[in-house]
């Protein structure tokens, strides 16, 4: 029912035609075939009625379409803005960036979205201490070079510690943010959790006067496995350090469980970070507690326009006030001023106009526009249809902070509510913000039909062309602060909110994705996609009649021949239980590996002085089955390894060639070629290789 377009397509005349040829298939009876007849007429009624069921059933409604997806457990992915950490190394002194301070890429726009001190303080050392051997690492906190230092040594252990030695006090920076870029490792699954530990354990301490400190911390590296971001809540009373060669400010990181299956690498440490958003404001709202005196600062540097609302009842929708200089007039007006910094401050007074907003929560909101989205803010009025459609004035929309007004009036005059997409209440405006189009869909008008409606608060996005590369300058608006602010690391999270045919690619894929081990392929699929782990290779077999089935799993490793350790072995059990069949049992097999030797004797070409090299590497990337694509259990033909040599360049002909197993428990030759067991890998064993010089 998703996808039905061929119903469409066909035209009554062409069922008909369909529907004639199968008479005399049906009924050899049946000879009357004109209009007059009462089984035509009965035929041509089916027919037209099932071509306007075809034609109905491709117009469902977009309502309609989402429901049966949302059945299926899929509801469309929401639109963000792209995230970027920016570091602020080159300020000299502390500066404080207000909240909507925006920086440039080319045309990208970027703002924070809270004030923010930076400039306070930087990283200027690192040390490493495993087991009192002190090692500087410093030289990772240089942008320039990225050279990869094994942080918690070559064989990290419990007690192993890293230092990071700050030069200022950072006791007024309330969320401290770094980013940690680490020799990542491409066959490694993502986590679900990203601050989930599957290897190790960090605890993060700061050095305060009553001495190390442990401080809360949300670690998306997973304790240095994966180049990611840390985020700390630093103590107000931290003091200075001088055990280490460089006296500062100390963090400390502490590993608390060392099971790793890579050694860890960092390249680079940055630190202190603060994070941007990319989008580009046009319209902004601020709402208010106060009803007497408040004050906007809007953060674009241009010409704005101010829409003021108040609520006069609890519970009740706002009304507009509009602007004046004098206290003369009698309604619902407030008084402005603007201040030298650009801000407007906004005055209500009841007893001089006869209105003003009440105390209360949000009692006073005010919209700024610029004049680009001011000149075009209408969207026109709720007719009150199923699903009614309405382009923006604008596309690519930010949705978290999107919401339209909707005017209505009753007997004292005009009345406004601010309805946010998709929040849903007794008699509210129910309604789909589809950004990246710029468009809404009215699911469900409520008690706003005839309703106008106009744009409130407009951010503008750039969808995933916000995931910016790592490593770019930007340009702050701010011509009082020096520019220099860079990302060390890329943008993420940007995108537009799924349309239907994307939710319904995800559907198709999810459905393709095996989830249920059933066969051979499902197993290796599942073992493979295990989350955080990382997976070479994986076979699996069935053996007897018992339904029993057996995975072997090569994991990925700095050793030559891998070992599958307890932690792989409890993460692959645990989500092959959760997806097995009840009635079928596995057991995991490590990986066994077996030498294979070969003797050969080869005719060369002349002039040919590294032929020797070039026939070797070429017979142990025949054998080799660990870093190559073969798989456990793969046949070793005898034809493949004598090819592979005839065929290079310095090869007159291969005179001699034989293949034998080193472990016959584990490969057996059969007939030239070598059978492995089907939890065996092939590696280069013995090669015993006599060259002569062909005559020409």
């Amino acid at each position: 029912m998703l996808s039905v377009d061929e119903l469409q397509a066909r035209t009554y005349d062409e069922r008909m035609e369909d529907v004639m040829r199968e008479i005399p298939i049906r009924s050899s009876e049946w000879t009357n075939y004109n209009a007059s007849d009462p089984g035509i007429t009965i035929l041509e009624t089916l027919t037209a009625f099932e071509a306007l069921q075809g034609s109905e059933i491709v117009t469902l409604s977009y309502r309609a379409r989402m429901a049966l997806l949302k059945m299926a457990g899929f509801v469309p992915a929401r639109g963000k803005c792209a995230k970027v950490l920016l570091s602020s190394d080159h300020l000299e002194s502390p500066t404080l960036l207000r909240n909507g301070e925006r920086f440039h890429l080319g045309d990208l726009c970027f703002e924070t979205n809270k004030e923010v001190l930076v400039g306070q303080c930087r990283t200027v050392a690192i040390f490493a201490d495993d087991d009192g051997e002190l090692r500087d690492l410093s030289y990772c906190l240089d942008r320039e070079i990225s050279v990869p230092a094994k942080i918690f040594g070559e064989n990290p252990k419990e007690g192993n510690s890293l230092y990071f030695i700050i030069d200022r006090d950072p006791g007024r920076i309330k969320e401290a943010i770094f980013y940690i870029k680490v020799v990542d490792n491409p066959r490694r699954n993502r986590t679900e959790d990203r601050t989930e530990h599957i290897f190790a354990d960090v605890e993060w301490e700061c050095f305060t006067g009553a001495g190390f400190e442990k401080v809360n911390v949300r670690d998306f590296t997973s304790a240095f496995v994966n180049s990611g971001e840390i985020r700390m809540s630093l103590p107000q009373n931290m003091a200075e350090y001088d055990e280490m060669p460089i006296k500062g400010y100390c963090i400390r990181a502490t590993l608390k469980r060392a099971d790793y299956d890579i050694v860890p690498k960092m390249t680079n440490f940055y630190g202190f970070l603060f994070e941007v958003w990319q989008k580009d404001t046009r319209s902004y709202s601020q709402t208010f507690g106060r009803n007497d005196r408040i004050t906007v600062n809007f953060p674009v540097e241009q010409e704005v326009y101010y829409l003021v609302f108040g609520k006069e009842k609890k519970g009740a929708s706002y009304r507009r006030y509009e602007l004046t200089i004098g206290r003369e007039q009698h309604g619902r007006y407030c008084t402005y001023s603007k201040g030298q910094d650009g801000s407007m401050t906004f005055e209500f007074s009841g007893e001089d106009f006869g209105y003003a907003p009440m105390k209360c929560k949000e009692c006073v909101r005010v919209v700024v526009y610029t004049e680009e989205i001011m000149r075009r803010y209408s969207v026109g009025k709720v007719i009150g249809y199923d699903d009614q459609e309405i382009m923006l004035p604008t596309q690519k929309v930010v949705h978290e902070t999107f919401f339209l007004i909707a005017r209505r009036k009753d007997e004292e005059g005009y009345y406004y509510d601010f309805v946010r997409p998709e929040k849903k209440n007794e008699g509210s405006l129910y309604y789909h913000l589809l950004e990246g189009e710029g468009r809404i869909i009215i699911e469900d008008p409520g008690d706003f039909i005839d309703a106008d409606l106009f744009m409130g608060s407009v951010s503008l996005m750039s969808g995933d062309r916000g995931n910016i590369n790592a490593g770019n300058r930007m340009e702050i608006d701010d011509e009082s602060i020096p520019d220099g602010f860079f990302n060390p690391g890329a943008g993420t999270g940007g995108g537009f909110r799924e349309n239907l045919n994307q939710v319904k690619e995800r559907f198709l894929k999810d459905m393709r994705t095996p989830y249920r081990a059933v066969t051979a392929s499902d197993y290796e699929y599942i073992v493979r996609t295990t989350p955080g782990l990382c997976i070479r290779k994986a076979k699996a077999v069935i053996t007897g009649n018992d339904n029993t089935v057996k995975i072997a799993i090569l994991p990925d490793s700095d050793e030559r021949f891998p070992k599958l350790s307890d932690i792989y072995t409890e993460k692959i059990n645990e989500r092959l239980s959760d997806r097995r069949l009840i009635t079928t049992s596995f057991s995991i097999v490590k990986p066994s590996f077996v030498a294979i030797g070969v003797k050969c004797t080869v005719y060369i070409k002349r002039h040919y002085a590294d032929a020797r090299k070039q026939i070797e590497d070429k017979i142990k990337a025949q054998i080799d089955y660990i870093d190559t694509d073969r798989n456990f259990g793969d046949r070793l033909m005898f034809e493949d390894v004598f090819h592979a040599i005839e065929d290079l360049p310095c090869v007159e002909y291969v005179y001699d060639l034989s293949l034998h197993s080193e472990n016959n428990k584990l490969a057996q030759l059969k007939e030239y070629d070598i059978f492995p067991r089907f939890d065996a890998l092939c590696y280069p064993g013995e090669i015993q290789l006599e060259l002569v010089t062909a005559d020409v």
